[in-house]
């Protein structure tokens, strides 16, 4: 029931604080899970919906949870429950990463199917490929994956595609599985870096986090510590593409300047000055951006999760630019709203073909997901007018305080909720 509103063509000038990476905490605070001895604390904690989602899955099946500012305290001593079918489960996504945790803890994991975003076919058979190898019996019943196993065995796993969620999940897994496992073509992002720091942290032994191979040795338990999430590389990705495509100048701060080098490579080859320092990024842009080719692919390469976003700054760029989508095959669904701000595309296939226009117009935009409804509000920021963006908890599933940030930068932009009983007499 709540919108965003936006009315643009306002210039961003000062500082951002980058929260904790979204994609690590969500798959930190299942891991969890797997310690039954001590508490863990994890600072830099992002406040979006998801890891809200995950507060409340971890209190019903019995963690004790407390929410400090940016940090979470979890006590998982008492943890009785291998059962998770809330609503708040299948809702989200990374919701998954507790089948491998469960299995950890307890043997045995039954987990509702995950949601999320609609933004392509994105199945777990890896996931439940990984797991069969490690001696994992699995199968879906009733909406729920029921994993179960009498001894968790160490083994060598090839995955057939590179997938953050089996590398991550497996992985999990494989922290307790008797010997030695190893697993091989996997996710090499920063957030499964991450994840595999927390659980070292604990006492896990995993090596090659970030690299083809990932080698864990199987371990009796993990026991509680402090820890840091990592920088989220995307909500900061976001704030830079927004500071190029309004022009104006912006220091982004609490980043690692290595995790954002693809997308820091193509703002320079469109036109974009920036400055890297240890922590932050300085970003500068005074003029209309040039028209650039992109490809998604895993990391290290151009995420997936940021194609959406530097297509608001194609379709107002100098020429043509082409966006060539490799991972998910319906992430160009948010181009049918943008088209209605002026947005000139042609799609053909896993490719957008996009000529830059040299100006958009405010309109009543619906957020498909979330990181279209980033996109949306930098069409918003950029764009003549005025800018409604419905379906807004998309976009809180993945971004702190969205709008109270881009208003510290000097955007003009505010959330406004409206009643039932408004919108009842409006359809009236």
């Amino acid at each position: 029931m709540e919108k965003i509103i936006i009315n643009g063509s306002n210039p961003l000038y000062g500082s951002i604080e980058i929260s904790g990476a979204k994609n690590a905490a969500v798959a930190v605070i299942p891991a969890t899970v797997m310690c039954s001895e001590g508490i863990c604390v994890i600072d830099n904690m992002p406040d979006i919906e998801d890891v809200n989602k995950l507060v409340r899955i971890l209190r019903t099946l019995g963690s004790n949870v407390r929410k400090i500012n940016n940090t979470l305290i979890i006590d998982n001593s008492d943890l009785q429950s291998y059962r998770a079918d809330s609503d708040d489960v299948h809702n989200m996504r990374a919701s998954y990463y507790l089948i491998g945790a469960l299995l950890a803890r307890f043997k045995k994991a039954i987990v509702d199917l995950p949601g999320g975003c609609s933004i392509g076919d994105r199945p777990i058979d890896q996931h439940i490929r990984g797991l069969e190898k490690l001696g994992v019996n699995i199968r879906i019943e009733h909406g729920s994956v029921i994993a179960e196993t009498d001894k968790l065995v160490g083994n060598n796993i090839f995955f057939d595609v590179v997938s953050v969620g089996a590398t991550i999940n497996v992985m999990l897994a494989a922290c307790f599985a008797d010997g030695v496992t190893v697993l091989e073509n996997v996710a090499k992002e920063p957030h499964v870096v991450d994840v595999a720091n927390f659980l070292n942290l604990m006492g896990a032994n995993i090596k090659g986090a970030g690299t083809d191979i990932i080698k864990i040795t199987g371990v009796n338990r993990l026991l509680g510590c402090n820890y840091s999430i990592i920088p989220d590389q995307i909500e900061a990705s976001t704030y830079m593409m927004a500071t190029a495509a309004c022009t104006g100048e912006v220091l982004i701060k609490n980043v690692i300047p290595k995790h954002l080098e693809s997308i820091t490579a193509k703002l320079i080859e469109m036109g974009v000055t920036i400055f890297e320092y240890d922590d932050s990024i300085l970003v500068k842009s005074v003029e209309r951006l040039k028209g650039v080719n992109i490809k998604t692919a895993p990391y290290p390469g151009f995420p997936t999760d940021v194609q959406q976003i530097i297509g608001v700054l194609m379709s107002i760029s100098e020429g043509t630019s082409i966006i060539s989508e490799s991972i998910f095959e319906n992430r160009f669904k948010y181009f049918d709203e943008l088209k209605k701000m002026g947005v000139n595309v042609k799609i053909e296939g896993r490719a957008a073909i996009i000529n830059g226009v040299n100006r958009l117009t405010g309109c009543k935009l619906r957020a498909t997901d979330l990181r279209a409804g980033a996109a949306m509000i930098i069409a918003g920021l950029v764009a003549e007018g005025t800018t409604e963006i419905v379906s807004i908890k998309h976009i809180d599933r993945g971004y702190p305080h969205i709008e109270e940030k881009f208003r510290k930068l000097g955007a003009n932009i505010y959330r406004e909720y409206r009643s039932d009983i408004k919108e009842f007499k409006n359809i009236i």
